[in-house]
């Protein structure tokens, strides 16, 4: 007998609108002393898809006064204990994966088949790693007469952004609650909703003393520089623009708490003349469009032997012929719109920019795709004979846009890597991995790939120079929020 079997429903953009109009302190849901709102608009159809409120300085101080005994209790529970309630959290985020999936992929506009990969599965995991991460870290150890401790280093305000709304605030109140310490979450107020839903989950587990895990939504001026500025907050951890970074790190000085900082990058990969050029360009161009462009480790420049420059323009040109922009729920877009008009029109700028000062077109350009009036789309875009002092060389523009560099010796292909603000991320590609290890020791840049290798999301994430200090993730991420005490025996 057959049995018929009922398709799943197509996801669509028509949904009811999602109103957040409280904010989670003490364990409680609250109203927000604070009376503003933000809209959150569908990147795909520009509708409003909800709303958040707009905490203020005093809802910060009240979500402080919450976590400071929250915290003294909280760090006297085991660390092992610690991680378990991490792991209970991990497993519900994962419950949730296609509701997380679907919100973002409307929020942010990545194309929801990544969006439940990276966008949902990242978050249940930055939780439910915590047992092994907790395992691997040494709380003591002897060192001749001393006995050194490691301590939670207390109240956290953590401060996120928009572009990986649910993964950034996990990768930083996983560690966080594992350490001991207790947390203020401040997420974008631009994409805010999926922040809701982690608050949702720690409070139908209820596993957490009552304000271990707080949640003022709100912008930078109204809730992020205060929680900056709070005397009874021990640490700042940050994630965003350069630009924004060092207000943090301004405000927070006042008081000499710890921050920690994962800001922008330019990120360099550097294909040697011996390199798979067809499998490196191809590989490069995904590292460059992920989510847009809307990645902060994206390998933006593209390094290339000169006498190869040609074979690479054809191959990449080749390559964004064949990607399909558009929806981001339909399964086979490759290529979802930026966040918002804001951006779209930064990245536009930028692709005039690179034409007027010389760089040759390859693919792509100003404007948007063809039959995409609506949305929040840009062109993926390929320059070539891109001078390393040009703009679209030197500035982070967090969109679809790779620029193709020439060099003509190894040397020179360092010194081009290197020769930016930042240094978060790179790659480099040769047929010989050991010289591709060789190299990559040289480029000053906290992360680099080999040929291609796949992100690691229990490694070390974070930069050098102006793209911050301090490391996510991992057992370097948990790190980050102890302290070291030694006791002299």
């Amino acid at each position: 007998m057959a049995v018929e079997t009922q398709a799943p429903a197509q996801p669509t953009h028509d949904a009811e609108r999602i109103v957040r109009d409280r904010i989670y302190i003490g364990g409680e849901w609250v109203e927000p002393h604070g009376k503003g709102t933000f809209d959150v608009v569908d990147a795909t159809t520009e509708e409003v898809i909800g709303t958040a409120p707009a905490g203020d300085a005093e809802d910060v101080d009240r979500a402080v006064k919450a976590a400071r005994p929250a915290f003294e209790q909280w760090a006297q529970v085991s660390p092992h204990e610690r991680a378990e309630v991490c792991q209970a959290i991990g497993a519900k985020l994962a419950e949730r994966s296609e509701e997380i999936a679907l919100l973002v992929s409307r929020e942010v506009g990545m194309p929801l088949n990544l969006s439940t990969m990276i966008q949902a599965g990242l978050p249940a995991m930055d939780f439910s790693s915590m047992p092994t991460v907790v395992e691997a870290t040494q709380w003591e150890e002897q060192v001749g007469n001393s006995l050194v401790v490691r301590e939670p280093v207390g109240v956290v305000g953590c401060i996120t952004p928009w572009n990986y709304p649910l993964h950034q605030i996990c990768a930083k109140v996983a560690p966080a609650l594992a350490a001991g310490c207790a947390v203020i979450v401040k997420q974008s107020e631009v994409k805010p909703l999926s922040a809701f839903v982690l608050a949702e989950i720690i409070d139908e587990l209820g596993l957490l003393p009552a304000g271990t895990f707080n949640l003022v939504s709100g912008d930078g001026p109204g809730v992020g520089e205060p929680m900056a500025e709070h005397p009874d907050v021990d640490m700042v951890s940050f994630t965003g623009s350069t630009r924004a970074g060092k207000r943090v790190s301004e405000v927070a000085s006042g008081t000499v708490k710890r921050v920690a900082l994962e800001l922008g990058g330019k990120s360099p990969n550097v294909i040697l003349d011996d390199a798979d050029l067809q499998a490196a360009v191809v590989d490069g161009i995904g590292k460059c469009y992920l989510n847009s462009g809307q990645t902060c480790s994206a390998l933006t420049r593209m390094l290339v032997p000169r006498e190869k420059l040609e074979a690479a323009e054809q191959i990449a040109a080749a390559v964004v012929e064949q990607i399909k922009v558009g929806d981001p729920l339909e399964a086979d877009t490759r290529l979802g719109p930026l966040v918002s008009e804001a951006q779209r029109e930064r990245v536009q700028g930028y692709i005039k920019k690179g034409q007027e000062e010389g760089a040759k077109l390859v693919a792509g350009g100003d404007g948007a795709p063809e039959g995409l009036d609506r949305g929040y789309f840009v062109k993926p875009t390929v320059f070539s004979e891109v001078n390393p002092d040009m703009t679209i060389a030197q500035e982070e523009i967090f969109g679809p846009v790779l620029v193709l560099i020439p060099y003509d010796d190894e040397d020179q292909a360092v010194a081009i890597a290197n020769d930016t603000i930042y240094g978060l991320a790179g790659g480099v590609w040769s047929g010989d991995p050991e010289h591709a290890k060789a190299v990559a020791r040289r480029i000053r840049t906290g992360q680099i790939e080999i040929n291609g290798a796949t992100f690691n999301p229990l490694a070390p994430f974070g930069g050098y120079k102006q793209s911050g200090h301090g490391r996510e993730l991992g057992k370097f991420g948990l790190e980050e929020f102890l302290e070291v005490k030694s006791l002299q025996l």
